[in-house]
């Protein structure tokens, strides 16, 4: 009996040591952790319960019958983040360089097929090498079951992801898929082609963090919701994102007690609007000065920073915030700003996060570019995913919200439930200066002093369109508010909506211009 029990210890020893001492210390020398750190860095202590310990390849060619390593290359199982269930696999770069085989493959498949049953959300922890070339057409295969499980658990499971290390080739549909996905800058990447074949193809010269580095995904293609500085504050962004978000879609966000008062009011609000329409101000100053404790998770933070989008508090029950930012393109929405804030709104539905919207937007970016690279589908991306959302929506018009992009950003129309707006709003087709243009063309053309002319029809049109009050008597606007009072009625909206029961037509699913 004793040798059984020695050869368990001594599996589970191999096992432990993975690829052994010298590929660790070249993982650490990297700046990087190993799979087995960044498990307990990101769960909580003495929760982690592995699966598949002892898996490995089945492959015979190559000389691979004689490498064979317990855990083969990935680390499954399960564990707890502030006490919650959590399903998570984290890749290990030192064993095989992290890539794949058809083993591999089915151990993430278990931890996900686990997940969906029991309404428990996704980790993964990439660090890749990609496919395991040895194993050819299983290998693939095996990427194509783990993208159908990230497909089917899409809205079912919240599914984050973490790059922290390589990831190329047909291994970036999985995080691609995902609902949020962090990288850390200098030791991540992911490209569908690297730097050498572009060279070869098209001649370009790049490198690896030009081409797909955590900067180039935050800030430019918008991929990566996140870019932190090294593993550890990656896996603690982890945490705290997770801390919003419910287990499943059948669940309610965690509710967190707070000490910031109901009634708490900022009398720094009332004057946070410049008197000038035209003149930028920064809407992070209005969400700090509403939010819990002023704190807020800004997701895409980067990226398409016209919009602001991201997870906040209010008296404790966890919100979406979509908000135009008037302080970068004066809060114009575009391609980027429109399907970044669609994704967000859509996983806030899927996962019952009500959504508060702060709005002040000009329209649409006019232009050629924006034009011809379908500003009009991806446009119609932010109302689509707005119009479809059947959580509590609460909006909140600061100043501008003119022509279309008043409609797209949860207008009453579109069923949002409740409608704010600041004495400050204007709410108009179109700005002063462009609707006067139009109206009053022949009496400028005719005047002695047409700039004269347009200043006093700008003022009568500002007075008498450029103001809350016409939508509000129309009902479209269900309260002009002071800004100092906007935390205290968001929080009583909320508190109103919490038994909120909608639902859209049958249907298998809709048709989102994609």
């Amino acid at each position: 009996m004793n040798e059984r029990y020695d050869e368990f210890r001594r599996r589970d020893r191999e096992a432990l040591a993975g690829a052994g001492p010298e590929r660790v210390q070249k993982q650490h020398d990297a700046g990087k952790l190993t799979a087995r750190e960044r498990v307990h860095e990101l769960l909580d202590p003495g929760t982690f319960q592995e699966f598949d310990r002892f898996v490995v390849h089945r492959c015979n060619n190559f000389g691979m019958e004689r490498k064979k390593i317990p855990g083969d290359g990935v680390i499954t199982g399960h564990g707890r983040i502030d006490g919650r269930e959590v399903m998570l696999y984290s890749q290990d770069f030192t064993v095989f360089g992290g890539s794949l085989s058809e083993t591999y493959a089915q151990k993430i498949c278990k931890v996900m097929d686990t997940a969906v049953r029991n309404g428990v959300p996704i980790i993964g922890l990439n660090d890749s090498g990609g496919a395991r070339i040895q194993e050819g057409v299983v290998s693939l295969g095996g990427y194509a079951e783990i993208f159908l499980r990230n497909t089917l658990a899409s809205g079912v499971v919240p599914q984050l992801t973490a790059i922290m290390g390589p990831c190329a080739g047909g291994a970036v549909y999985s995080p691609a898929i995902t609902d949020f996905v962090a990288m850390v800058r200098d030791t991540s990447y992911m490209f569908i082609t690297g730097p050498e074949v572009i060279r070869n193809v098209t001649h370009e010269e790049v490198t690896k963090e030009q081409l797909g580095g955590a900067t180039t995904h935050a800030a430019v293609s918008g991929v990566a919701h996140f870019a932190t500085d090294d593993d550890r504050s990656c896996l603690a962004l982890l945490r705290r994102l997770f801390s919003y978000l419910p287990s499943n879609n059948l669940e309610e966000p965690p509710h967190e007690d707070t000490d910031d008062p109901v009634d708490r009011q900022d009398k720094r609000l009332d004057s946070l609007i410049p008197e000038n329409s035209n003149q930028p101000y920064d809407m992070k100053k209005l969400l700090g000065m509403v939010m819990d404790h002023g704190e807020f998770l800004e997701v895409h933070e980067e990226f398409a920073r016209n919009i602001i989008v991201g997870f906040a508090r209010l008296g404790g029950r966890a919100v979406g915030v979509v908000a135009n930012q008037p302080a970068h393109l004066a809060g114009v929405l575009d391609i980027d700003s429109a399907r970044k804030g669609a994704r967000f709104v859509r996983f806030c539905d899927a996962f019952n996060i009500p959504l508060i919207t702060f709005e002040d937007v000009p329209g649409f970016l006019p232009g050629t570019d924006q034009e011809w690279r379908a500003i009009i589908s991806h446009g119609a991306k932010l109302l689509y995913a707005f119009a479809e959302a059947t959580v509590p929506k609460i909006t909140v018009i600061t100043r501008k919200a003119y022509g279309g992009a008043y409609c797209v950003m949860a207008s009453k129309h579109i069923r949002a439930d409740l409608n704010l707006a600041y004495p400050t709003a204007e709410i108009a087709v179109m700005g002063p200066e462009g609707a006067v243009s139009i109206l009053y063309r022949r009496e400028f053309a005719a005047s002695e002093n047409p700039q004269e002319a347009r200043e006093r029809r700008a003022d009568e049109y500002r007075r008498r369109f450029a103001n809350p009050y016409d939508a509000a008597e129309r009902g479209f606007v269900d309260e002009v508010i002071e800004p100092h009072r906007t935390r205290q009625r968001l929080i009583v909206g909320l508190d109103l909506l919490r038994n909120k029961r909608v639902s859209n037509p049958p249907k298998k699913h809709g048709n989102i211009p994609l």
